[in-house]
């Protein structure tokens, strides 16, 4: 492979505990099932750091978390740009996610007013979807968010790489779920679930703009 670069922007041990922060967050509200398993332990095996097994990663604390990635304040806000787009990428926001990142915000140091609207806009997965939602999401609450993560650096091509992963490249299929042959809950296309979708493949593709443009790498993987 021809590589223009392999100019990192994060230290080994700031990718650690990066990873162990959104684990952190994975793992907060118990659920963490094994496709998720499946594709952390990629990651960490391939694309991050070399870890043999998610038992190599451990959770990570608020003060850890801050001593660990340092005081640059682009650092801390990259992080916590993927954490937020790693707990919004299903279209499910849920309490206890919006919980570990403010906590995690708030010992970074880092300005979370633009997530302010988030738990009343997103995808109540408490809530049945017989049909498709109707249009009133209220995109200009969200300018401020959807600004925020636009305004995330993709300078690390290890970061760039997770972030090719974690974000499907095509919109997923709607699909009904189905009990003795009978439909019992429809789920429409995640970007109709999800009101900031644009904002994830646009995050997407500047990863993929990245690895290939800036890194010299083949991203036939990510397409």
């Amino acid at each position: 492979m021809n590589t223009l670069s392999t100019t990192t922007s994060y230290s080994d041990r700031q990718i650690t505990a990066w990873l162990r922060g959104l684990l952190t967050i994975a793992w907060a509200d118990g659920q963490f099932d094994a496709e998720e398993q499946e594709l952390i332990t990629r990651l960490t095996q391939t694309d991050l750091v070399p870890h043999k097994s998610l038992g190599d990663l451990q959770s990570i604390s608020s003060d850890e978390l801050s001593t660990e990635l340092g005081d640059n304040e682009k650092t801390r806000g990259n992080f916590l740009r993927t954490a937020v787009m790693m707990a919004i990428a299903d279209g499910v926001y849920s309490v206890v996610e919006s919980d570990k990142i403010k906590e995690f915000g708030q010992a970074l140091g880092v300005n979370m007013s633009a997530l302010h609207s988030l738990e009343q806009t997103l995808y109540d997965p408490d809530k049945i979807v017989t049909e498709e939602p109707e249009e009133e999401i209220h995109l200009d609450a969200l300018k401020p968010v959807r600004n925020w993560l636009d305004e995330m650096d993709v300078d690390d091509p290890r970061v760039a790489r997770f972030v090719c992963k974690m974000i499907p490249p095509q919109c997923p299929f709607e699909r009904d779920i189905k009990l003795f042959g009978k439909k019992i809950v429809h789920i429409p296309p995640m970007c109709k679930l999800n009101p900031l979708y644009e904002q994830l493949v646009g995050l997407r593709f500047r990863s993929l703009s990245y690895l290939a443009d800036d890194c010299g790498e083949d991203i036939s993987e990510f397409i």
